[in-house]
């Protein structure tokens, strides 16, 4: 239940559509016909300019700003299939460690779909999915009818940050061993036996992904991201770049917005990552955005809040005594029946889904339905084969952050976060310490640095009933980004992103990103 897990599945691209009360907008910018980067036509007619140098990355070597994209017909993805004609695929070339950024290189994937109109063409549009560890290459073609309208001006790119999938993507264990460890992994421990295999879990992953992806282990970071997608701007022939970040793709553009402000072309990001948040906060976060929207998935179905909330922790208290039967032969735990009903949780949509297991569960004595909730959340096929976004997502977090709490201060925060949320506050408080436990790599910072003086306008939109990222770390990212910099949208509703979702935030996305009207700070949707 990290934070921003699986906002590929449950985003706003694949939210059914929920229309929301208009809202007034105000544009405080100009309406611009020239193109957002100050080119038109083909990215390719013209030579990529040069990389502006960071204080703390030293200049990249010409070998990699000229680069050429070479655009060819793309492959299937593992476990899909080839996206349509319209789209193309290539890779850039990108430094292994940005403090030698002449020595071994690696390639990050990318996808592309051009501009229908040529003519008024703005530029690329970048965009990151969330996770982190969602795949941009496999995401975007299934998501682009969502984008339709930006595709008019704008050339669609997504692209798999380093550590993901198809650009080194970090791999840790097998089917396998990732079967065996959901099996028999109590993630809330009751005995000093379940805490101690609950460590050595977290422990064996970490070793696990040094075993099979040392190289890039160190490099996963949300920072070398981010020079990556200033690396990639410069090769699509972009001046600026523009982008549409969700949920961990907050973090990234904010972090990107931070480095290269000078660059930051029209930006929204949207379900946003809380910039002030340690791994404890966003624990902290999360319990408090879970129990939120699980309070109002119980008020909208008629029940008390509270004593529906107590009635789940019981039904939990007794799956952990006795799990679950399936039809599959596979037991339903105490920790996949939480993510069981996480998963629902990321959407309004999803909420039959959760009154059906639920039911299910309580009056049947069966877990089939949370199970097949959960196994979505986990990438699990019907095979028993798992993604490996799991993989990337744990090794992006720990190469970010410098926490390592212990399963003593996880076990003193259980009292808080059981009166935050009695139903996901336990799993919330343990996975502090399980997480990042004896991780191989040392993390880089506290918390993320986003401060982006001289940047263009940010637009951020929080959705004040967001489980995964609450609504409050949308305000507190508006204002490190700083005064004028940071845009406010609040959109008042249910689910995890809300571009696609209703005609107001929409509206006010589109309109910035293809007529340049930014909406006045503080507006609200719904």
């Amino acid at each position: 239940m990290r934070a921003h897990r699986r906002v590929l599945q449950t985003g706003a691209a694949f939210l059914a559509a929920g229309l929301l009360a208009g809202c007034g907008l105000l544009s405080t910018e100009p309406e611009q016909s020239e193109p957002a980067d100050g080119r038109s036509g083909d990215a390719s007619a013209s030579p990529p300019p040069d990389l502006k140098e960071t204080p703390k990355t030293p200049p990249l070597p010409a070998a990699l700003t000229s680069q050429r994209p070479d655009w060819q017909r793309c492959e299937a993805p593992s476990g899909g299939s080839a996206p349509g004609s319209d789209w193309r695929c290539t890779s850039v070339d990108v430094p292994l460690d940005y403090a030698k950024p002449a020595g071994e290189t690696i390639a990050v994937a990318l996808i592309r779909k051009q501009a229908r109109d040529k003519d008024r063409r703005l530029g690329s549009m970048l965009f990151n999915f969330g996770g982190p560890g969602g795949s941009g290459v496999e995401i975007l073609p299934r998501a682009a009818s969502s984008y339709d309208k930006l595709n008019s001006r704008y050339d669609l790119v997504g692209f798999d940050p380093r550590g993901v999938a198809a650009s080194s993507g970090v791999n840790c264990r097998t089917d396998e061993e990732q079967e065996q460890a959901l099996r028999s992994v109590d993630l809330t421990p009751d005995t000093a036996a379940e805490e101690a295999a609950f460590v050595k879990d977290g422990a064996d992953f970490g070793a696990g992904c040094r075993r099979r992806s040392g190289k890039v282990l160190p490099h996963v970071g949300t920072s070398d991201a981010a020079r990556d997608l200033d690396l990639i701007r410069q090769v699509l022939g972009d001046d600026k770049l523009s982008y549409l970040g969700f949920s961990y793709g907050t973090e990234l553009g904010g972090t990107y917005a931070h480095l290269f402000p000078q660059n930051v072309g029209r930006t929204v990001l949207d379900a946003v990552v809380d910039p002030t948040a340690d791994g404890t906060g966003h624990a902290r976060n999360q319990a408090t955005g879970f129990q939120r929207a699980l309070e109002n998935y119980l008020k909208d179905r008629g029940e008390n809040p509270k004593t529906g909330s107590e009635r789940i922790a019981r039904m939990l208290a007794r799956i952990d005594r006795k799990p679950l039967p399936t039809a599959s032969g596979r037991e339903l735990t105490e920790s996949l029946a939480v993510t069981g009903i996480v998963t629902p949780l990321y959407s309004q949509s999803g909420w039959p889904a959760l009154t059906a297991a639920l039911d299910e569960a309580e009056n049947k004595g069966t877990g089939n339905g949370l199970l097949r909730l959960a196994d979505s959340y986990n990438g699990r096929d019907e095979e028993g084969r798992y993604d490996t976004q799991a993989h990337s997502q744990r090794a992006i977090s720990c190469a970010d952050s410098k926490a390592r709490p212990t399963v003593d201060e996880a076990r003193a925060l259980l009292p808080e976060f059981r009166k935050l949320s009695p139903v996901f506050g336990p799993f919330l408080a343990w996975d502090t310490a399980g997480w990042c436990a004896q991780w191989p790599v040392e993390g880089e910072h506290e918390t993320p640095e986003t401060s982006a003086p001289g940047a263009g306008p940010i637009l951020v939109i929080g959705t004040t009933g967001d489980p995964a990222t609450p609504y409050e770390g949308a305000q507190r990212m508006a204002d490190e980004l700083g005064k004028g910099v940071g845009i406010m949208l609040t959109n008042k509703g249910e689910g995890h992103g809300a571009y696609g979702e209703g005609d107001c935030v929409t509206a006010a996305v589109d309109g910035y990103f293809l007529d340049g009207k930014i909406p006045q700070d503080g507006t609200t949707c719904g």
